[in-house]
């Protein structure tokens, strides 16, 4: 693993850059300094990239939050995010997974990510009992989102239904503003415990690190897979992604593993050599 200061030496190594936004490019309310020169340097360069993140809400949606931090669709050339992912088979409904799925959905999370069911054939079930699914967008606002064992009785409420559940965020936690907020995948892991053997069969993770998601993200990107550079600060989803889907990665120290990585260099290694990763890089913020 490359210990470097910015991209700037593997943008000269690669030609097309699949980056993560939460805890890459912003914190959820401000970009990180230098990230959006970082785009501007890579753009000028005719490096294409396109934005994969695991946020469970519609690709337009994240679009209208990044220009509001001066994150400007030029910056970019295309984006997509597991909430799109997730409207996308929620339309299609293109496996026996989705195919068997009724049209009643219990919703999981705040009403502002309902969009991923927008302009879809599916109604907003009161309780467990009236759904046939349910769909994981993460903490909502009444419950909170520091602790997960608030959503515990209405897991298990969907889990005695036997219901088939969408993660449509596999994160377990982002940090907004410093702050450590959970997110849907830690509830689904919950939820999968309560389900038991079961499991395999009800729940669908919709996003990073799974590689059926990389495969529209290179079709956006028209590079070859070799010539192609995943950036995230997640082990478990951006790093192991990449691997998962053959790319070669390069390791954001400064997002989610900040606090417990710190700058020693050995720990990097020895922490991803553990995870049984090997990003090609690693470098302590998206800057150039």
């Amino acid at each position: 693993m490359r210990h470097l200061d910015g991209l700037a030496p593997l943008a000269d190594e690669y030609d097309g850059f699949i980056v993560d936004l939460w805890g890459v490019i912003h914190d959820g309310v401000t970009p990180y300094p230098g990230a959006v020169d970082c785009l501007v340097q890579l753009r000028d360069l005719n490096r294409p990239v396109v934005l994969l993140s695991n946020a469970p809400r519609r690709a337009h949606v994240a679009q209208r939050a990044m220009r509001r931090m001066g994150i400007v669709d030029s910056l970019y050339t295309d984006i997509l995010t597991s909430g799109e992912a997730t409207w996308t088979m929620l339309r299609d409904r293109p496996d026996p997974f989705f195919a068997a799925l009724g049209k009643r959905a219990f919703h999981i999370g705040p009403e502002r990510d309902r969009n991923v069911l927008e302009e879809l054939p599916y109604t907003i079930a009161a309780s467990p009992a009236e759904a046939d699914f349910v769909l994981n967008t993460g903490p909502d606002d009444l419950s909170g989102a520091d602790d997960p064992r608030p959503y515990d009785d209405i897991l298990a409420a969907c889990a005695a239904a036997r219901l088939p559940m969408i993660c449509a965020n596999p994160d377990l936690e982002v940090i907004r503003e410093g702050r450590h907020i959970i997110c849907a995948g830690l509830l689904t892991q919950r939820y999968e415990t309560m389900l038991g053997e079961d499991a395999p069969d009800l729940v669908r993770w919709i996003g990073k690190p799974d590689a059926a998601i990389y495969a529209p993200v290179l079709h956006m990107l028209g590079v070859p897979r070799e010539r192609v550079l995943a950036v995230g600060d997640a082990l478990r989803t951006d790093i192991a992604g990449a691997r998962a889907a053959g790319i070669a990665s390069c390791w954001v120290l400064g997002g989610i593993h900040g606090a417990e990585l710190g700058e020693d260099p050995n720990l990097v290694e020895a922490t991803a050599r553990d995870a049984g990763l090997a990003p090609v890089a690693a470098v302590p913020a998206f800057v150039f």
